[in-house]
């Protein structure tokens, strides 16, 4: 049985006569006659009577005519399911993030691109950077957005945010008290407060990069608290027990009993990318319509923000 078959019959089931058929189906008469006795050669039974009179549907035909309609409606649907996808229009968007990327934009990324694109599937996961590398390496992930110094090889990126690390500390502290350090707080100065930090397997580049700025200052830090999210960091900072080195953002975050104060130390920027692995927004692998419509949005935001 062949989907061409199934057209042949529906339609002359519609019409009922041979040649009214054959003209809406653009073929002669003898092709359609052809198409249905091969129909029912195939089905093993007789799914019309014909007479020179008129043509009539079989208890076998009118049994077939809602299967048939089905199956075509559904191969229908398919098709279009598959173009849709390859347009970028349908299916899933896995999209893996670090949770400081709710203030830097992310939401602004998301609105528009699910506006231009309702009836895709996006998929969120709220991931440290070391978990979001392993996503996109085993393609579990589409895209994601991670904390990172250095992109490893077989990775696309798009640096979404360059920031500078800022000191964290309690309300209490003397130096969250006006007036301010001139110029910010020197490292130095932290050196006898207990660090509440990010741990390294969830971000291991900034965890060891902020490790090395502490003692670059001569401050070997007293790491007391290991974190696997920055909102975290900020809370233990804001309850008194101890004192952080934050991405500058975290500044917005709102949380009551913290203070941020500028370095006077220079440091690296903090930098935040957008990842996928290289070459799967191109048009020869997959889900690369839906992949290359979102890295445009995430490009355009990144030019608005500057």
């Amino acid at each position: 049985m062949e989907f061409r078959h199934l057209r042949c019959f529906l339609m002359l089931a519609e019409e009922l006569h041979f040649g009214r058929a054959a003209l809406r189906l653009a073929m002669t008469q003898p092709p359609l006659s052809v198409a249905i006795r091969q129909l029912e050669a195939s089905v093993g039974a007789q799914l019309f009577v014909r007479s020179s009179k008129s043509v009539q549907l079989t208890a076998a035909g009118r049994a077939l005519l809602p299967e048939a309609q089905a199956l075509l409606a559904r191969a229908r649907h398919a098709m279009q399911l598959a173009q849709d996808v390859a347009q970028g229009q349908a299916g899933s968007l896995r999209i893996g993030f670090v949770g400081a990327m709710l203030y830097r934009g992310l939401p602004q990324m998301l609105q528009p691109f699910q506006q231009a694109h309702p009836r895709l599937r996006v998929e969120l996961r709220e991931l440290s950077s070391a978990e979001q590398l392993l996503e996109l390496q085993h393609d579990r992930l589409d895209v994601g957005f991670a904390h990172l110094a250095d992109v490893p090889i077989g990775l696309a990126h798009i640096l979404v945010a360059s920031q500078p690390l800022v000191a964290c500390l309690p309300h209490s502290h003397a130096l969250a008290q006006p007036p301010q350090p001139v110029g910010g707080v020197l490292l130095a100065q932290l050196g006898a407060e207990p660090l509440a930090l990010v741990s390294r397997t969830v971000s291991p580049d900034y965890h060891d990069r902020i490790l090395a700025l502490c003692e670059q200052a001569g401050w070997q830090p007293q790491v007391r608290h290991e974190l696997r999210h920055w909102l975290s960091v900020v809370s233990v900072v804001s309850q008194g027990l101890g004192v952080a080195l934050v991405p500058e953002a975290l500044g917005r975050s709102g949380l009551a009993g913290a203070v941020f104060v500028p370095l006077a130390n220079a440091s690296p920027p903090y930098e935040t990318r957008c990842l996928w692995r290289a070459g799967r927004d191109q048009p020869d692998s997959g889900n690369h319509a839906a992949l290359s419509a979102f890295l445009a949005v995430v490009r355009e935001r990144v030019a608005v923000s500057g």
